[in-house]
């Protein structure tokens, strides 16, 4: 486990369990949702080399050869990479290094967590030396939905275009102006920028260039404000991501 302990955030990240931030407090109050009993409910993690569910857990290369992915959490799909239920290597403080597995044999990607004076920079880097799989990656932070004092989460968001889900939960490719919460959907066109704000106490401003977002909304325990390159199920839809991300999550006190 790696400790940061900076002024007013105190960060643990447990490399041995998806690089993954499993405590963030600031000025005392806990950001992260606690393990619950599955890998994908908890913390703050990395979503790589894909975000969000690929469907049938199915994806092929440049030359149309087809690889089947891991479906372990989620079957008969494959979901949000590997970095969440991989060992991480330490290269440095708030920075670790995943080699991936089969299919994706010698890419690799790092991750950077760094604390400023009122902000996490969180930053995200695939190189793919020489695999030809499609990558696309993102932030799944949950957030606590309660803290010990203030109003329940509430999240600011704004899009003007969201994906359909089929029944299957699988994005269908089809397009429409965002519905009402509850959300567990994808965004792009995302308007001034997404936060999450407990009244009385905290906003956490998410600022990133991404153009894809999912918003998760059904929890009673957290929300999730997801920043990735590219949506849920990218390659079918024919999407690319980029091979880089970076958020700044913004700290602010409304006490």
């Amino acid at each position: 486990m790696e400790f940061i302990d900076d002024a007013e955030f105190q960060i643990a990240i447990d490399n041995d369990n998806g690089a993954r931030i499993t405590s963030l407090k600031w000025r005392d109050n806990e950001f992260a949702v606690p393990f619950r009993g599955q890998v994908h409910t908890s913390g703050w993690y990395a979503m790589a080399p894909w975000a969000g569910r690929i469907n049938e857990g199915l994806i092929k290369d440049a030359q149309g050869q087809e690889f089947q992915l891991p479906a372990t959490i989620d079957p008969p799909h494959a979901l949000h990479g590997f970095g969440l239920i991989s060992s991480w290597q330490e290269i440095g403080p708030g920075r670790s290094l995943l080699h991936l597995p089969a299919p994706y044999n010698g890419a690799t990607v790092e991750q950077s967590i760094e604390v400023l004076d009122d902000a996490v920079r969180w930053s995200l880097e695939y190189e793919p030396n020489g695999c030809e799989l499609p990558a696309w990656m993102g932030f799944h932070p949950w957030f606590a939905r309660d803290l010990d004092r203030g109003g329940s989460a509430e999240i600011e968001f704004a899009a003007t275009e969201m994906l359909v889900r089929g029944s299957d939960g699988i994005p269908t490719g089809q397009r429409s102006a965002p519905t009402p919460q509850p959300w567990d959907d994808a965004f792009t066109g995302i308007k001034g920028t997404p936060a999450v704000v407990w009244e009385d106490v905290a906003r956490i401003s998410i600022e990133c260039d991404a153009p894809w977002w999912v918003v998760y909304t059904e929890d009673s325990e957290g929300v999730c404000l997801e920043p990735q390159t590219a949506p849920p199920d990218a390659q079918n839809l024919g999407i690319s991501g980029e091979n880089y991300i970076e958020a700044l999550f913004v700290f602010e006190s409304l006490e």
